[in-house]
C-alpha cells in the first residue's frame, strides 16, 4: 500500500455511505489514523454489518440518516475538517432499483453536504465515477475528456447523477472559494462488495463459489481495469490531502477483459463452473481504463496491488462469508 495512513491531517471527518462497501473500508482507515468518524448512511445500500468492527470503538459513531433529507445537516454536528461524500448506490442492482434516490443523492445529498462543509470550513471530497465518461470515444480516459454519456438510458440515473454533482462541486469552488475536490473511481472491488450485486467481481466470485455458470455479458471482450479497494482508499485520501480542486482519476491500470477475469476466478477458486455468455445491458462501456498521469504527477499515487492478487484476497472474504441468494418463491 501507499503510507497515506500515518500522515492524515484530519481531526474528524464525516464519510456519507459509510457503511457502503468502499465508505466502510475508509471509515477504518481514518479510525486508524487517529481521526474522528462520524459514518452516515441510510442502508439502502449499506449494511451495519460492514461497519460492526468498528462500532464501539473510541472517536466512531453511526448516524443512520438520509444525507438527501432537509435535516441532514443539522444531524451531522460536526464540526468536520473533512467531509467525504461516497453516498450513492454505485452497482447497477442498486442504481436501476433506486433511481429517483439516486438521482437524489447526487442533487440535494451533494448540495447538502456541501453547506456541512461550507458550514464547519471543512475540505469537500466528492466520489465520482468513471461512468461520467460514458462509453468513451478516447482510450485510456483522461480528466479533461467530456465523454460520451447517454442522458436518458437505463444507466443514465447514476451517470448523470454523478455528472451533475461534479458540475455543483465546481461551482461552488468557483462562486464561494470552497475547498472541495472530485476524485473519479474505476472498478474498485475487494471485501465487502455486496454478493450479487451486479457488478462483475462479486457476481463471478459468488457463482464459482457455488459452482454455478458465470455469466458474462456479450461475448466478454469490453474491459475494465480493476483497482484493488486498499489501492483506491490511499488514493482518495491522497486526494482529500491534496486540497486539488480538479478531478483525479483512481484506477487500476491493468486492463483485462471481463471474459479473462471470469476465467481467472474459474481457476483461483477450483471452480468447475464453466463460463455462460448472456445479452449485454444496454450502454455498458465496451472499454474502460484511466488516464493515472495526474494522480501520479500530483500526488505520487500508483495503484500497487496486481489485480490477481486482489481476486485472491476477494475469494478468501466470500467464502468466509459464504454469500446465499435470497430464496426463489
Amino acid at each position: 500500500m501507499n503510507d497515506a495512513t500515518p500522515s492524515l491531517p484530519w481531526r474528524r471527518a464525516v464519510v456519507t455511505g459509510g457503511a457502503g462497501f468502499l465508505g466502510s473500508h475508509l471509515c477504518e482507515r481514518l479510525l486508524a489514523s487517529g481521526t474522528e468518524v462520524d459514518c452516515a448512511d441510510n442502508l439502502l445500500s449499506g449494511s451495519r454489518a460492514n461497519i460492526a468492527h468498528l462500532e464501539g470503538r473510541p472517536g466512531f459513531r453511526f448516524v443512520e440518516c438520509d444525507v438527501s433529507s432537509a435535516d441532514c445537516p443539522e444531524r451531522l454536528k460536526g464540526p468536520y475538517d473533512l467531509v467525504l461524500h461516497f453516498a450513492c448506490p454505485a452497482s447497477p442492482v442498486d442504481y436501476l432499483r433506486l433511481p429517483l434516490e439516486t438521482l437524489d443523492v447526487g442533487s440535494l445529498g451533494t448540495r447538502n453536504m456541501l453547506t456541512v462543509t461550507e458550514r464547519d470550513g471543512a475540505r469537500f471530497l466528492l466520489a465520482s465515477t468513471s461512468e461520467v465518461y460514458g462509453d468513451p470515444l478516447v482510450h485510456p480516459q483522461r480528466e479533461d475528456y467530456w465523454g460520451n454519456v447517454n442522458p436518458v438510458g437505463p444507466r443514465s440515473v447514476y451517470d448523470e447523477a454523478k455528472r451533475f454533482s461534479e458540475a455543483l462541486v465546481t461551482a461552488h469552488v468557483r462562486a464561494r472559494d470552497t475547498d472541495a475536490g472530485i476524485v473519479r473511481l474505476f472498478n474498485t472491488y475487494g471485501p465487502r462488495m455486496r454478493a450479487h450485486d451486479g457488478r462483475a467481481v462479486p457476481t463471478f466470485v459468488c457463482q464459482a463459489l457455488a459452482g454455478e455458470p458465470l455469466t458474462v455479458a456479450g461475448d466478454g471482450g469490453q474491459t475494465r481495469s480493476l483497482c484493488y479497494v486498499d489501492d483506491t482508499v490511499d488514493g482518495v485520501l491522497l486526494v482529500a490531502a491534496s486540497h486539488s480542486v480538479r478531478p483525479v482519476n483512481i484506477g487500476g491500470t491493468d486492463e483485462v477483459t471481463v471474459r479473462d477475469i471470469a476465467r481467472r476466478v474459474v481457476e483461483l477458486t477450483g471452480s468447475g463452473s464453466r463460463i455462460e455468455f448472456v445479452d449485454r445491458p444496454v450502454d455498458d462501456p465496451q472499454r474502460r481504463r484511466p488516464d493515472t498521469t495526474l494522480a501520479r504527477e500530483l500526488l505520487g499515487w500508483a495503484p500497487r496491488v496486481p489485480w490477481e492478487e486482489g481476486i485472491k484476497h476477494t475469494i478468501a472474504y466470500f467464502a468466509a462469508t459464504q454469500p446465499t441468494r435470497e430464496p426463489q418463491l
